[in-house]
């Protein structure tokens, strides 16, 4: 176990001191990005209120009849967040409690010795793991759950608000718990009807042995100390009322006789994105900085706390509405665990639930992965200090799940958070493949006795560290997810940062790949191929086979994808045709005349699992978009995909469905689509796949016992979106796997579709009734929908409307 040093207090700083520090972060920014956890200049506050009127955003809420048990976080906590600074919230009436994350709270470190096998060591006392930075706890000790009545919890998507209320002695209790990413802070604000009053007492408790001290006569509780990796961190709480009495009270704040209560946390780490300066930031001094955060936020009132929050998150969740059908009056009366139960029992659609799951992934989006690290297998919320393989950042499918809703989902700036994430991590990663690769016992060495560019393990921290096995091919599967938010958003300014990132892993390629001599199955001729060394087809298969087909596809998208960058930057040109000489001489997959599958290993054998989780070999059909039932790909091709997709199977982890779901929307079986994402809503009991009450999405790592892993969340959402709207360059394609249970009408605004459009898009009977498009930086695409198209050319900023599609 990391055991922190716990720091001296401090006195606070002044303003002219807290600008300093700001000052001091400017140098960091110019390296890559200023530190997560910084201090900031006072966020303009509205001067309306941006707060929904009573009955609007009702399909956007989400309720329960009862709190969280404080064992069952994990599974019933609500999550709040904003973008670094998480909490789960129980919401219990007499003792709230918050389990307090910060995206950037990691032991471990650098991680740069090989084991005996020549990969990297994978444990949490050298790789490291994620961990819980705080516990809250609102303690009001007569107002016990068997004390009160009417009990009821909410999730407010639209708002960005957990909400509570009950009623005790005929008062009506209510709180709302919100995290302010313009303010940096959590609040926690409690209020009443009827001349009720709240007497407790705030603990802020730290989960590593931590003591927490209270200023005598102050304002506010922390605690700061120091991990065996040199990762500073802290925390403070100071609240407000009215009505009554707040004091510190030794390490407690007490409140008593208060009419309405205002309780504020702010908490982070020293970490920055900067591989020179060992990822801290030294001039930062965490629990200084988060007594200055409260107690800024302090100086206002709760409700303009709550409207600056809400504005806030308005702006970015009102990019996107969707509507798939109308529920029915049952549907709708339901909480949102007995719908879950009930869609799984009767097998009714509950269309307005399944939206709402979208808008969820959408909320965890908005919460998760702004101006901080981006997600990791478990987002930004944890139950404990041992999340299963150390809440890392996977490399062979998990970290690219996680974002492929982002710029489908109109949240593209959400994206963000794992570019930065890159290219703050590239040194390191670029440093670790020059000097431990092509160690003699790496069975993934390069046969070619090569090394250039950078390459990653399949886990990553973030500390420039890397853990389990060495994954060759994911340089190539993180540059062609950052390449398709450049299709998506026409960024050239994103495009010029991710340059080197795609050239370094073309030079580890040219580096690596083998000449072999293959015989086409149709013709007999033999001819010399370029194929990948020695590799694993995750997760499964053979350890060391050559040519697999998971390389080979994510290889020659690379290639595919650095031409093109290349040519719009004006860069490398004689390089980028090296490249594309590489390109026309990889191998690619044929057809098995044994399974009639896809072949995974260039072997005509099935050498691993029938029904195995990951879809490897089909990275092509999707993510990417090489294999196409349009004709432009043959047909033994694409029938192979389709025989490989069905022998996988329809059961599966949460993740895995998600990945099913959006290669049968790629080959435009709605039902199947559809149906995959019916499995990832079935309720989740004894730790088996599905949806818990949270909504979480659980996996059943072992019989009786599941975990939260966030990438369902997100797989799922970006599968419905792309049921509705397909696109690549040049080319949208309307309605192409919509199910009979959305048919009879709906509609999605916002769709972000590659080339640098967004789309509006309505329904009815199973056909478009109008189109939207607006351009955010492209100028001509084809918009489709069966045999009819229009061809669409605007500038920048311009809008288009199709009516006639459909017809």
């Amino acid at each position: 176990m990391d055991t922190p040093r716990t720091d001296s207090p401090e006195p606070l700083p002044n303003r002219r001191g807290l600008l300093s520090l700001a000052a001091a972060t400017g140098a960091l920014a110019a390296l890559g990005g200023v530190p997560t956890f910084t201090a900031s200049a006072a966020p303009a506050r509205p001067a309306d209120s941006p707060m929904l009127a009573a009955g609007e955003g009702t399909t956007t809420e989400l309720w329960w009849q009862a709190p969280a048990d404080d064992g069952s976080m994990i599974t019933q906590g609500l999550p709040i967040g904003n973008g670094r600074l998480g909490a789960l919230v129980s919401n219990d009436p007499g003792r709230e409690r918050l389990f307090l994350t910060d995206a950037t709270m990691w032991t471990g470190g650098l991680n740069a010795t090989l084991d005996d096998d020549g990969q990297f060591a994978y444990a949490r006392e050298n790789f490291g793991s994620f961990t819980l930075l705080a516990k809250l706890t609102v303690d009001i000790p007569d107002h016990d759950l068997s004390a009160v009545s009417g009990y009821r919890r909410a999730l407010d998507l639209h708002q960005g608000l957990v909400t509570a209320s009950y009623v005790r002695f005929g008062v009506t209790y209510r709180r709302k718990i919100f995290a302010s990413a313009p303010d940096d802070v959590l609040v926690l604000h409690f209020t009443q009807d009827g001349g009720g009053c709240y007497t407790g007492s705030i603990s802020l408790d730290g989960t590593h042995g931590e003591t927490t001290t209270g200023a005598p006569g102050g304002r506010y509780a922390s605690f700061g100390a120091q991990f065996p990796n040199r990762l500073r961190y802290g925390a403070a709480v100071t609240a407000y009322g009215s009505g009554g009495a707040v004091a510190v009270d030794g390490a407690r704040i007490s409140f008593r006789n208060c009419e309405s209560l205002t309780v504020i946390v702010a908490g982070g780490t020293d970490y920055a994105p900067d591989a020179a300066h060992g990822y801290r930031n030294p001039s930062l001094d965490p629990r200084r900085l988060s007594r200055t955060k409260v107690l800024d936020a302090a100086e206002h009132s709760a409700t303009t706390l709550l409207h600056t929050h809400v504005a806030d998150h308005r702006k970015l969740f009102e990019r996107m509405d969707v509507s798939l059908g109308t529920s029915t009056a049952l549907q709708r009366g339901m909480d949102t665990w007995e719908r879950i139960r009930a869609r799984h029992t009767d097998g009714t659609p509950d269309p307005e639930l399944e939206a709402a799951y979208l808008q969820f992934g959408r909320y965890l989006m908005i919460a998760g992965s702004r101006g901080s690290l981006p997600l990791n297998l478990q987002g930004l919320w944890l139950d404990g200090n041992d999340p299963d393989w150390m809440g890392d950042y996977h490399t062979d499918i998990n970290i690219q799940m996680n974002y492929w809703m982002a710029d489908r989902a109109a949240l593209s700036d959400c994206f963000d958070a794992f570019t930065d994430y890159c290219l703050a991590q590239l040194p390191s990663w670029t440093e670790l493949t020059r000097t431990h690769f092509n160690d003699p016992r790496n069975r993934y060495r390069n046969s070619t006795g090569k090394i250039a560019g950078w390459t990653v393990a399949i886990s990553t921290n973030i500390h420039g560290g890397m853990g389990w096995w060495w994954h060759p091919a994911g340089n190539a599967w993180l540059c062609n997810s950052l390449y398709e938010h450049y299709e998506f958003t026409e960024d050239r300014a994103h495009l010029a940062r991710i340059y080197p990132m795609l050239k370094g892993a073309c030079e580890f390629w040219e580096a690596r790949l083998l000449t072999t001599t293959v015989t086409d199955p149709a013709t007999g001729e033999k001819r010399d191929v370029l194929v990948a060394d020695s590799d694993w087809s995750p997760e499964h298969g053979p350890l060391d086979a050559k040519g697999i087909t998971y390389a080979q596809e994510l290889v020659w998208a690379l290639f595919d994808n650095y031409r093109r960058a290349s040519e719009v930057l004006g860069k490398d040109t004689a390089y980028a045709r090296t490249v594309v000489g590489l390109q026309k001489r990889l191998h690619l997959p044929h057809v098995s005349p044994k399974t009639g599958w896809l072949e995974e290993w260039m072997s005509p054998d099935n050498l691993g699992e029938t029904t195995h989780r990951h879809l490897s070999p089909l990275v092509q059909l999707f993510p990417g978009d090489r294999i196409r039932p349009d004709g432009s790909t043959p047909q033994e091709i694409v029938e192979g995909a389709a025989a490989l997709l069905t022998a996988r199977g329809m059961e599966s982890f949460g993740w895995a469905n998600a990945w099913r779901s959006l290669c049968w929307a790629r080959l435009k079986d709605a039902e199947k689509a559809y149906q995959l994402v019916v499995n990832n809503l079935r309720p989740s009991t004894g730790g088996g796949n599905g949806t818990a009450p949270n909504l979480f999405d659980i996996y059943e790592v072992e019989r009786g016992r599941g975990i939260f892993q966030i990438d369902g969340n997100f797989g799922t959402p970006a599968a419905i979106i792309e049921m509705l709207v397909y696109s690549r360059p040049g080319h949208v394609e309307l309605l192409p796997a919509l199910p009979d249970a959305w048919a009879a009408s709906g509609s999605i605004t916002g769709v972000g579709v590659r080339g640098g459009f967004t789309v509006d898009l309505s329904w009815k009977n199973g056909r478009p009734t109008e189109v939207t498009v607006t351009s955010v930086g492209g100028r001509t695409t084809t918009v489709a929908y069966g045999e009819r198209s229009r061809k669409l050319t605007l500038a920048p900023g311009r809008s288009v409307t199709v009516r006639d599609l459909g017809r």
